[in-house]
């Protein structure tokens, strides 16, 4: 087993621990909630959970780095790098909905130049199910009803008509001046909704759903999302269609209707992002 396999056994079991972790202050209606710079809310559990991710690739992989949500940058000497969100959806977290996830990826460096994601695990503690996916190694979804994983597909459809598409607050089109284009795919979709955040992507990736758009997003909204999508056999992109986990902004779908998607979206690249 090369360190990459052993990455992504670790990944698992890490991204499991600290999500469930979160379930003790899941539904607790006297949890403080307070607004970072850019006001978006964080909870004491969001900093713990990064604390036991933090903790536990420490001591098994000191040498590599660690980029998460809620803490400073880690340096590392090895070629791998992991990033972190403890909880994906902390919206969801604190109004006590169960849709939010843990998200754990694993980059590692490239010989050439550049790096990519190779590892990424979504863990839904409040639902007790995820997906994660290794590079070349497929996307496999669990429940606690399955004995074993199951390979994880995107769904086969034809055209955006078919489709249903999903995103994770419709008002962010707004803040990056793309309501048109949030307008122009839901016209053209089967129907909508905002089954965002990482569970949106889990959807896209399990079948159930067949695009997943996000105006604004951070690279480890990002990082963890792309092998899945990838080994499950769908596209995932930027607004401008390159395979990036940091341009600021993210589409992933069936690779049947990727290119429709990148056309309704196009005025927006015209425009500053915020």
């Amino acid at each position: 087993m090369d360190a990459y396999e052993g990455r992504l056994t670790a990944a698992i079991e890490f991204a499991r621990k600290a999500g469930d972790l979160t379930l003790q202050w899941f539904g607790d209606r006297g949890l403080t909630v307070e607004a970072k710079s850019d006001q978006s809310p964080v909870t004491i559990a969001d900093r713990q959970a990064e604390q036991c991710l933090r903790e536990l690739i420490s001591a098994n992989f000191p040498d590599d780095s660690i980029v998460g949500e809620e803490f400073p940058d880690k340096p590392g000497t090895s070629s791998f790098r992991w990033i972190l969100d403890p909880i994906d959806g902390t919206k969801s977290f604190i109004c006590g909905v169960p849709l939010y996830g843990t998200m754990v990826a694993v980059e590692r460096r490239l010989n050439h130049g550049g790096s990519e994601p190779v590892i990424g695990v979504l863990h839904f503690p409040g639902l007790q199910e995820g997906i994660y996916a290794g590079r070349g190694q497929g996307a496999w979804a669990y429940r606690p009803n399955q004995a074993q994983p199951q390979l994880a597909q995107v769904a086969a459809v034809s055209s955006l008509a078919e489709c249903v598409v999903l995103t994770s607050d419709h008002q962010t089109f707004a803040k990056r001046g793309a309501e048109s284009c949030w307008d122009a795919l839901t016209s053209a979709a089967k129907y909508s909704r905002t089954w965002g955040d990482a569970y949106g992507y889990y959807l896209v990736a399990s079948g159930r759903a067949h695009v997943m758009v996000d105006p604004i997003l951070n690279i480890w909204d990002a990082a963890a999302v792309m092998p899945i999508i990838l080994e499950a056999g769908g596209l995932f992109t930027d607004w401008h269609g390159r395979p990036r986990i940091d341009s600021g902004d993210a589409v992933a779908s069936c690779t049947s209707v990727h290119s429709a998607i990148l056309e309704l979206l196009e005025p927006a690249n015209l425009e500053p992002k915020p």
